[in-house]
């Protein structure tokens, strides 16, 4: 999706495996689709934890001997996409807290609600800051709690809000801890003598590891001692996948909460052709999320599927292009239309979502000019009318076209010659009772939202 609605950050992590920090570098590289500004991996060898970082892509960040440097037979990794804190150094993780105490690394994917109540809280007690990422809050927490590292973990688990997959590394120690909601993915599963732990099962599918275990709401899962314990340190908790996974984040050969991401947009197309009647000679997929989503629009309607976009995958994002016309021209330089299988045809475009609709507009136009007689555009979700506060970066209501617009009104200003959203009903019908999170299409957020609370009465 080309809307510039953007990635979660992911996580990675290798216990008791020989050559971690090199697994654990494969691992990132598969999650890489998650973030793409920074990448980090630190690697625990006899109490001491080494670490390598910085901005760019897995591949770019890490050569050979960066990898051999870090040894050790434990490590965890993050690629970060920056949703809360900036993309200050500092604020690349994994983070590291060294003292009296040992030393912790922590990598986290998601958004707490309540940092900054958390932040006042630690500041006041002493806590120097250096970065102004959640993650740092949380090692702040685990460090001034007493205890074990599983106990520190599970009691400053137990007081944050909002979305987390964490991923804490001590001396032979790693604790993975998921949200009580359950908004985030996380799972693990064996490899060698040791265990591996990742935000999606892609990554684990690399490695030629096809079975895993997912970390629950509300759950800790410790590697220590060369085996795993769970516990839960939290009782009251409930199943809220974020939709967005399905819909966009995950890759569609990634298995959350035991269903299938390209199964599941497959049938998002499915129920988006039974309810419509539309007349088109073929139907194609803004690549590459919605690729799935429009086989299955192909397959239930009988309309032909054909590959009418083509997608250029080393180009930088559109949306740092500093005028108009440069930014229309980098969607041109991302997407190209052919010309000989849309000329004089009847398209139904299949997309995952309309965020801003800025780029839905420039995709039409783009058909268009290839001589499509007409584009009908299916999008794959409901229509997005309220902001994120877990992770992903749409905070504010200006920022969404549905919080302003009908659908009639945002068919028109994408110049499309039809356009139809999901039901949220029909979505989670995809999910096959699985439980969702759909805030972001009908403002029910599954916790409090504390200072962000004023963003919505704003």
């Amino acid at each position: 999706m080309f809307d510039e609605i953007h990635e979660e950050c992911g996580v990675f992590g290798a216990y008791h495996v020989k050559d971690a920090a090199s697994i654990t570098y494969y691992g990132l590289h598969t999650l890489q689709h998650r973030g793409q500004e920074a990448s980090g991996i630190a690697s625990e060898k006899d109490g001491k934890i080494r670490v390598s970082k910085g901005k760019g892509l897995t591949i770019d960040v890490f050569t050979k001997e960066k990898l051999e440097q870090l040894g050790g037979n434990n490590a965890i990794g993050h690629v970060r996409y920056s949703t809360a804190g900036g993309q200050e150094n500092a604020n690349i993780q994994p983070i590291v807290s060294r003292g009296r105490r040992g030393e912790t690394a922590i990598v986290h994917n998601g958004q707490i609600v309540n940092e900054k109540e958390l932040r006042v809280e630690l500041e006041d007690a002493g806590c120097i800051f250096q970065g102004t990422s959640d993650s740092e809050i949380v090692l702040h927490m685990i460090q001034m709690e007493e205890g074990t590292l599983l106990e520190k973990v599970m009691k400053t688990a137990s007081r944050l809000v909002g979305a987390f997959s964490i991923l804490v590394m001590s001396d032979d120690e790693i604790i993975a801890v998921r949200d009580q909601k359950g908004l985030r993915p996380l799972s693990y599963t064996k490899m060698q003598d040791g265990y591996v732990i990742g935000s999606e099962t892609c990554a684990f599918e690399v490695l030629g590891l096809y079975s895993h275990t997912d970390v629950l709401p509300g759950q800790a899962v410790q590697f220590k001692d060369g085996i795993v314990r769970s516990f839960f340190y939290e009782e009251n908790v409930s199943s809220n996948m974020c939709a967005m996974e399905y819909i966009y984040f995950a890759r569609p050969d990634s298995v959350i909460e035991n269903i299938n991401v390209h199964n599941f947009r497959k049938e998002t197309g499915r129920l988006l052709a039974r309810k419509d009647d539309v007349q088109a000679d073929l139907v194609i997929g803004v690549p590459d999320s919605s690729l799935s989503a429009a086989i299955g629009y192909a397959e239930e309607s009988g309309i032909p599927f054909e590959t009418g976009l083509v997608k250029n995958r080393f180009v930088g994002r559109t949306f740092i292009q500093p005028t108009q016309s440069q930014r229309d021209r980098g969607v041109r330089m991302k997407l190209s239309a052919i010309e000989q299988v849309v000329s004089g045809k009847s398209v139904v475009m299949i997309d995952d979502s309309i965020v801003r609709g800025t780029t839905s507009r420039r995709i039409v136009r783009l058909l268009k000019d290839a001589g499509a007689a007409q584009v009908h555009v299916r999008i794959a979700s409901p229509i997005i009318t309220s902001p994120c506060f877990y992770g992903v970066d749409t905070s504010t209501k200006e920022e969404l076209i549905g919080a302003r617009m009908n659908c009639d009104e945002i068919c028109s200003y994408i110049e499309a010659d039809s356009l139809k959203f999901m039901e949220i009903e029909e979505l989670k019908a995809a999910a096959d009772g699985n439980g969702l999170c759909t805030a972001c299409f009908d403002g029910k957020y599954c916790t409090d939202l504390f200072s962000y609370a004023k963003v919505l009465e704003a």
